[in-house]
């Protein structure tokens, strides 16, 4: 059960007198419907880009034990249509740079998590009073919470608009008469709470329930008497019971009757409980919910981070389509090689001027895949405001990322390969803009060398009149020089031993081996494996 956040007359003046809030995801958004501006679908990572990308192994490592895994995977497809919102979740991000303000909001996050448990809690109890002590108990978290994270914001005034605007609303939240009334009464009543004191006497099945007029305490006496005998250490033959907050039928009647004794103790907590049970404020509601999208991203980029490889938050355009990054790598891939202790090969790239399109060649399983992958990547992330994976970066705000990578054919789709293909071209092409990215894996590889050549220049001259920003990995070395607007980038290997890949990606003319280099290895050919037959061809001989 979620905390029912209320829209009440301090919260709505608080609006009128501080400006606002609006949110930590959108500068101008008082809501979230699920899509920034109630547009679903348009500009949406999809399913395909995703898995192609491995954008899906990245959102589901951030939203993974977070408590509104949909929303925040439905944040994490939807990329930002303007600079500004761009802007503005980077501002955010660059003010959680400061531990002093990433503490007091992880506090703060964890804090009325808890708040929010105990309401719940609260609700599911079945003995009245107890339930409204459990939200009694929450009421004064709240009360702590919002004074810790006041006190942060004064150790440590935030730079970013969003930050700022919750700043201010809280500060005029927390000087409201309707929050100091919570804040008084709830610890009066608690006050009150406290100093109950009362006897229970047990007679066979019969329990009475009395004031507490100074009779002696038989638990202590006990432990006095044999306190004695204590020799060091002792074994504990104490049983445990399994902590639950729900009460039996006897501990329900023994609260009512104590009630019944201490009845304006219980009158008033009854009066709060009609008064305050709406206290959770929508506006502190609305934060701490855009907030915890912002903490999962950031302790997924943590562990990354102490591995010691950079991010940045990028410079945005969404006319210039210039761009560049140093020390970029793929995000998915990085995090499964700091897990085993491997190092992740960086790679750079930029696109100058008119310059558009990459075309990557090389050898097979050279980091050409992984080059593409992590290009997408860092231009859907740079379209959420997140950090970027890479040192420093200057990217197209792209109103989506497309892709097509290769695939075992699937027999049930009914169709064959090249088809396939030809039909996922042409949804790219029917749907891209001038301000999409479009990442391409070995396209029409089912077809022969002369068909790839011929569909690969048709292709390019389309991606070429649409002026977008593309990655298009290809064996087919020719479409690394198809105009001024191409720039060839190669997959490199050791000079000293041409058989082990760098995994880097050099900006450089194709070498006109990769393709031949393919097609061996595709008909066991290759070096590595004419090198094994011999030697198993010579082991034989020498056998018989």
């Amino acid at each position: 059960m979620r905390v029912e956040a209320a829209e009440t007359e301090a919260s709505r003046s608080c609006k009128e007198d501080a400006g606002g809030f609006d949110g930590l995801l959108y500068p101008a958004s008082a809501t979230w419907s699920g899509f920034p501006d109630g547009a679903p679908g348009e500009g949406l990572l999809g399913d395909v880009a995703a898995e192609d990308l491995r954008l899906d192994q990245v959102i589901a490592a951030i939203i993974e034990g977070t408590e509104e895994p949909d929303r925040l995977r439905a944040l994490l497809a939807t990329p930002l249509r303007t600079v500004d919102d761009v802007h503005f979740r980077q501002e955010v991000f660059r003010d959680l740079e400061d531990p002093i303000l990433l503490q007091g909001l992880r506090a703060f996050a964890e804090g009325a998590g808890q708040v929010r448990k105990r309401f719940a809690q609260s609700q599911k109890m079945e003995v009245r009073y107890q339930g409204e002590r459990w939200l009694l108990g929450a009421a004064a978290q709240y009360c702590e919470v919002l004074e810790a994270l006041s006190e942060t914001f004064r150790a440590s005034p935030p730079q970013s608009r969003g930050l700022q605007a919750f700043a201010a609303y809280l500060a005029r939240y927390r000087s409201s008469p309707e929050l100091a009334r919570l804040e008084r009464e709830t610890r009066a009543c608690i006050d009150a709470l406290v100093a109950v004191r009362y006897c229970v006497r047990l007679r066979g099945s019969r329990v009475d329930v009395s004031p507490y007029e100074g009779q002696a305490d038989y638990s202590e006496e006990v432990l006095a008497t044999f306190e004695r005998f204590a020799r060091g250490a002792v074994k504990d033959y104490r049983l445990h019971y399994r902590s639950w907050p729900a009460m039996n039928h006897v501990g329900a009647q023994i609260l009512q009757l104590v009630g019944q004794i201490f009845e304006p103790e219980f009158a008033a907590l009854e009066r709060w409980y009609r008064e305050h049970r709406g206290f959770f404020d929508e506006g502190v509601r609305h934060f701490e919910r855009d907030l915890q999208w912002y903490l999962a991203v950031l302790a997924h980029l943590e562990p990354l981070r102490a591995a010691g490889l950079p991010f940045c938050r990028p410079d945005v355009d969404d006319v210039d389509k210039a761009s560049r990054a140093s020390s970029t790598f793929d995000l998915a891939l990085a995090a499964r090689l700091v897990q085993r202790g491997v190092p992740v090969v960086l790679n750079d790239f930029r696109l100058d001027h008119d310059e558009r399109i990459f075309v990557v060649s090389g050898p097979n399983q050279g980091g050409k895949t992984t080059f593409a992958r992590a290009f997408g990547q860092l231009h859907h992330l740079a379209s959420l405001g997140c950090p970027v994976p890479a040192r420093s970066a200057r990217v197209l705000l792209a109103d989506r990322v497309l892709t097509h990578f290769e695939r075992e054919e699937d027999l049930s789709r009914g169709t064959g390969k090249l088809e396939h293909d030809l039909l996922r071209m042409g949804e790219i092409l029917a749907t891209a803009t001038p301000r999409s990215v479009v990442i391409l894996n070995e396209a029409f590889s089912s077809t022969s060398l002369a068909d790839q050549r011929a569909l690969g220049a048709e292709l390019m001259d389309r991606l070429v009149r649409l002026d977008l920003v593309a990655v298009y990995v290809t064996f087919v070395d020719e479409l690394a020089s198809y105009g001024p607007t191409v720039v060839s980038m190669v997959s490199t290997v050791d000079p000293g031993d041409p058989s082990r890949r760098t995994f880097e990606v050099v900006r450089k003319p194709a070498d006109g081996r990769a393709y031949a280099l393919a097609l061996a290895a595709k008909h066991g050919l290759g070096y590595d494996q004419v090198r094994h037959r011999l030697g198993t061809a010579e082991q034989e001989t020498e056998a018989r």
